[in-house]
C-alpha cells in the first residue's frame, strides 16, 4: 500500500526512474554505490528511484544516505545477485550496506559479511538499516556476529534469510518478519536475538510472524541489550537449536523483570515450553493481537508495491 502520508502526497507511485547496474558494462553503472550516487537529492519526496543490479558479486560498501529516500535496491535473484565486503570494524563501519534514508526498499539480493560468514570473532555487521519505513523482501542477510543491526525506525523483513550466530538480529528497531528463515551457526547457545528496547514507553520490538528456526548447535531465542527488549514469536517453526530456557537474561537478574519475551503458537521440537525461563511469556490471544499485524510497524501508511512504469533519468 502506498504512503497516505502529506510528506509523500506528491509521488507518483506508479511510475519510478529506473537505474541499472551491471558488472559487463552493459548498464548504467558497473558499481552499485556510483549508481547512488547519480540520484539527486530527494527531500521534496518527489520521485521514486529504482536500482536493478544485473546477476554478480559487487565487492563494495553501499551507503544509501538520509537525503536520498524512495530508493528501491533490487537484484535479479537472491542466487545469484551478491552484496560482499569482509569487515569487522564495529557495528557502524562493517556493514557492507547501510541504510540512512527513508522509504527504502531492498529485494532479490544477498547481503554479506564474508568476514562473519568465515566464523571469525568479531562485530561482523552485513547489513544495517537506521532509517524509517524499510521494507526487505527476499534478501538473504549472512554474517556471523551481529549480522543484523536493526538499528531504529520501523521495518519489514518478508520471505528473508538471516543467519548468524551471536546476537544476529540486534537493534531498536520496531520490525516485523514475516514468513522468514532464521538460520544460527553457533556452535553452543548463541543468540538469534539482542533487542534494545530502553524504556516502558519505547514502541521499538521485534515480531516474528509465521518464521522458521533453524540451525546447528545450540541458540537461546534472544537476550536483552536493552532493559526493556521486546521479542515476540508467533505461529513459528522451532527446530531441537533452541535451547530449552528459550531466553537468556545477559548475566542481569534484574533485566527479568523489564523484558518482555513472549511467544505465541510456536510449534516444533524446540517450541516445548516446560523448561522455559518462568519471567518470559506464554502470550493469550489478548496479549498476542497487537503483534499479529503490519499494525505493528504502521505498514499500512509507508509500504508500497513495486512501480509499474519506468523511465530514464534525465540526462
Amino acid at each position: 500500500m502506498a504512503s497516505s502520508s502529506s510528506s509523500s502526497s506528491s509521488i507518483d507511485f506508479s511510475t519510478a526512474i529506473l537505474i541499472n547496474v551491471d558488472q559487463s558494462g552493459k548498464g548504467d553503472f558497473s558499481k552499485i554505490q556510483e549508481a547512488v550516487d547519480s540520484i539527486p537529492p530527494n527531500l521534496n519526496n518527489s520521485q521514486l528511484y529504482v536500482i536493478w543490479v544485473k546477476p554478480g558479486i559487487y565487492r563494495e560498501k553501499v551507503v544509501i544516505p538520509a537525503e536520498k529516500p524512495y530508493i528501491t535496491l533490487s537484484g535479479t535473484k537472491a542466487s545469484n545477485t551478491f552484496l560482499k565486503w569482509s569487515d569487522g570494524k564495529g557495528i557502524k563501519k562493517s556493514p557492507p550496506l547501510t541504510v540512512l534514508a527513508s522509504n527504502f526498499v531492498c529485494r532479490l539480493l544477498t547481503i554479506e559479511n564474508e568476514l562473519g560468514t568465515a566464523r571469525v570473532a568479531g562485530q561482523a555487521v552485513a547489513l544495517r538499516v537506521a532509517a524509517d519505513n524499510a521494507a526487505f523482501y527476499g534478501c538473504v542477510i549472512k554474517s556471523y556476529q551481529d549480522t543484523l543491526l536493526d538499528d531504529k525506525g520501523n521495518h519489514y523483513f518478508n520471505d528473508c534469510y538471516i543467519e548468524g550466530a551471536t546476537d544476529f538480529i540486534c537493534g531498536n528497531a520496531s520490525s516485523l518478519y514475516e514468513k522468514c528463515y532464521l538460520h544460527s551457526v553457533s556452535p553452543n547457545k548463541g543468540s538469534i536475538t539482542a533487542q534494545k528496547r530502553l524504556n516502558v514507553t519505547d514502541k521499538s520490538g521485534f515480531v516474528f510472524l509465521q518464521c522458521k528456526l533453524t540451525g546447528s548447535g545450540s541458540t537461546f531465542l534472544g537476550r536483552p541489550w536493552g532493559p526493556y527488549s521486546r521479542v515476540v514469536f508467533a505461529y513459528s517453526f522451532f527446530s531441537n537449536v533452541v535451547v530449552p530456557q528459550g531466553w537468556n537474561n545477559w548475566e542481569n537478574s534484574t533485566n527479568e523483570k523489564t523484558a518482555y519475551y513472549g511467544e505465541y503458537k510456536c510449534y516444533g521440537p524446540g517450541a516445548d515450553r516446560r523448561q522455559r525461563v518462568k519471567w518470559s511469556k506464554q502470550l493469550s490471544h489478548d496479549e498476542a493481537t497487537v503483534f499479529l499485524s503490519k499494525n505493528f510497524i504502521g505498514g499500512k501508511d509507508w509500504l508500497r508495491p513495486l512501480p509499474s512504469h519506468f523511465k530514464k533519468a534525465p540526462k
